[in-house]
């Protein structure tokens, strides 16, 4: 069977899609991946063919430095260059989709893949990273906050969120015109599979977010899509030598979502009397400090104190995977969800909002995470239960229902 991952976004969003392609790949499926072109070596490093959706989200959405104003013009500025980018990402899934495909799994923003599978008749499957579906038991994660409207508010509001306008729905629409299908708008779209209670796979530990009571059955709470392990990587000898010469550290590192100086971070991590690992900074930073550049979370968040993130999907995962405290600090979506559930099950402080985040309420978050040993103990629960669910097996239980042509 040729599977077809359609994987718009950052590195956050595809590389889970390739370990979870590596997986199948495995036990006997052909996987091609569709992201953007700066994720081509991730695909085909996980041994899946790369499919090109031209772009860069990670370029379009990253945040300033606390303190400083965005560049690039208005809301509407913004609004208009990301339906840009999903008009092109809709294109490239259609080229992709002709190259060959049996069945299609898309992410939550890939909803243009529904109606290319339509127009080809090839099934389409959800596979998402964060749990879009309306419902009593969280907050829309559109909305980027984790304050719950109460159950009915939750619910109420998500439908509505739902149904509002996307910068997905225009690419959606001039698709389904070119591909001479009835006219039938995205929401529309996704009630009418809700109705059907149409698959979406969820990428996510129900130990983290329990499934929710009110799902319909197609809604699938998998369990985390871990990405490829790398077998022949080998740390810098710097990074060892900095580990080996005092305690734990602390990582701190926002991938995508947010620029931080390494300055701001060394006034926080010193005023929590820490040493510090600092993604995106591959210099020197003194004898307390070290920057580096892409190291595997699985090789190192084990070896830290308590990591310091922006609680994306993946990256809050590996934290809890390795047993660290985390300090969260959400920028947008869905991350304040993350979060607010690190939170929730005892595995870390309190969050910090993006826009509110000082070096001195950082610097005490970290303090609190190191020094408060049930933090450690809470996540390392939690790493012990994450550790016996296997996300991929219910991804091949989907494929297996699916009709055979």
């Amino acid at each position: 069977m040729r599977v077809l991952m359609v994987a718009p976004g950052t590195r956050g969003d595809v590389a889970p899609m390739a370990g979870l392609g590596n997986r199948l790949q495995g036990l006997g499926f052909e996987v091609a991946i569709a992201a953007n072109p700066a994720y081509a070596p991730l695909v085909v490093d996980s041994g899946c063919e790369f499919r090109l959706l031209p772009g860069d989200l990670a370029g379009l959405i990253r945040h300033p430095a606390p303190g400083e104003k965005a560049e690039g013009g208005s809301v509407l500025d913004f609004w208009r260059k990301l339906r840009g980018y999903m008009e092109d990402a809709a294109t490239g899934t259609l080229a992709a989709v002709e190259a060959g495909a049996d069945v299609i799994l898309a992410n939550s923003v890939a909803a243009y893949a529904y109606d290319i599978g339509e127009a080809f008749r090839i099934p389409v499957i959800g596979a998402h990273l964060q749990p879009t579906e309306p419902s009593a038991a969280y907050p829309p994660v559109l909305m980027n906050s984790s304050r719950s409207l109460g159950p009915l508010g939750n619910k109420i509001i998500g439908e509505r969120a739902s149904a509002g306008p996307a910068p997905y729905d225009a690419p959606s629409a001039r698709l389904r015109k070119a591909l001479g299908l009835k006219k039938e708008s995205r929401a529309a779209g996704e009630r009418r599979r809700r109705k059907a209670k149409a698959t979406i796979l969820h990428g996510i530990s129900p130990t983290v977010l329990p499934r929710p009571a009110d799902w319909h059955a197609g809604l699938v709470m998998a369990g985390y899509w871990w990405p490829v392990a790398r077998p022949d990587w080998r740390p810098p000898a710097e990074l060892v030598d900095f580990l080996a010469d005092g305690p734990p550290p602390v990582y701190v590192g926002f991938g995508s979502s947010a620029h931080v100086d390494p300055g701001f971070i060394l006034e926080a991590t010193r005023r929590a009397g820490v040493r510090v690992v600092v993604q995106g900074a591959e210099r020197s930073l003194g004898a307390d400090a070290i920057g580096i550049g892409d190291v595997p979370h699985e090789w190192l968040f084990p070896r830290m104190a308590a990591v310091v993130h922006h609680a994306g999907a993946g990256t809050t995962a590996a934290g809890l995977r390795a047993g660290a405290p985390t300090v969260a600090v959400p920028v947008y979506t869905d991350q304040p969800l993350w979060a607010s559930r690190v939170a929730v099950l005892g595995a870390g402080p309190a969050p910090i909002p993006y826009k509110k985040l000082t070096a001195a309420r950082l610097g005490d978050a970290i303090n609190q995470a190191v020094n408060t040993p049930s933090y450690a103990e809470r996540a390392g629960e939690l790493a012990a239960r994450i550790a016996t669910q296997d996300g991929v097996a219910p991804v091949v239980d989907a494929l297996g229902k699916l009709p055979t042509k």
